[in-house]
C-alpha cells in the first residue's frame, strides 16, 4: 500500500506559505502533485497546481493574501502508482485586505468600464459572468494592477461584475 506524502507547514506569512513534502515509505518517488485552493470571496473557489519532481521538496508559495484559509491537498507520483492525497491548512498571517468598492458602467452594448478602490501594487481579479452559477464555477476572468478596466461582453446580456 501506497501512504500518502506528509505535508508540513514550515512556516507562513502575510503572503506566503512555505512547506515541506516528504514520504514515510521506501517506494520511490518521481514527483509530486500540489493543488492549493481558497475561496475568493464566497462566490468563487480559487487554485494554484503545483507539479514538483524528486522525492523530497521544500516549495514556498508567494503572492498569496493576508489573514486567508489555505488548504493544501498533495499526492505522489511512485513507481507503483499515485498515492492517495493528504491535506493541510494554513492561515496567512495579518489583516487582509478590505474589498474593493466595484462600479460597473455600460459604455456600449459590448463594453463595461469597471472601476474600483482599494490599496495600490496589488493585483485585482475581475470575475464577470450572465449568472451567478456561472460566476461560481466558470466566470470570464481577467487581472490587473490598475483600479480599472474596460471588459468586452456579448451584447444582449446582463452580467454580474465581482472584483
Amino acid at each position: 500500500v501506497i501512504p500518502p506524502p506528509v505535508i508540513r507547514i514550515e512556516r507562513y506569512s502575510e503572503d506566503s506559505i512555505t512547506f515541506s513534502l516528504k514520504m514515510t515509505t521506501n517506494i520511490k518517488v518521481s514527483g509530486y502533485v500540489v493543488n492549493i485552493y481558497w475561496t475568493f470571496d464566497t462566490h468563487r473557489q480559487e487554485k494554484r497546481t503545483l507539479t514538483i519532481e524528486g522525492e523530497k521538496s521544500i516549495q514556498k508559495v508567494t503572492n498569496l493574501t493576508a489573514h486567508t484559509p489555505y488548504e493544501i491537498s498533495a499526492w505522489a507520483k511512485t513507481e507503483l502508482g499515485d498515492s492517495p492525497l493528504s491535506f493541510a491548512h494554513v492561515v496567512t498571517s495579518g489583516t487582509r485586505p478590505a474589498s474593493p468598492s466595484l462600479k460597473a458602467k455600460a459604455i456600449n452594448q459590448t463594453a463595461v468600464e469597471c472601476s474600483w478602490t482599494g490599496p495600490r501594487n496589488v493585483v485585482y481579479g475581475i470575475f464577470y459572468a450572465t449568472s451567478f452559477l456561472e460566476l461560481y464555477r466558470s466566470p470570464h476572468n481577467t487581472t490587473t494592477t490598475s483600479h480599472n478596466i474596460t471588459v468586452l461582453v456579448q451584447r444582449d446580456e446582463q452580467y454580474l461584475f465581482l472584483v
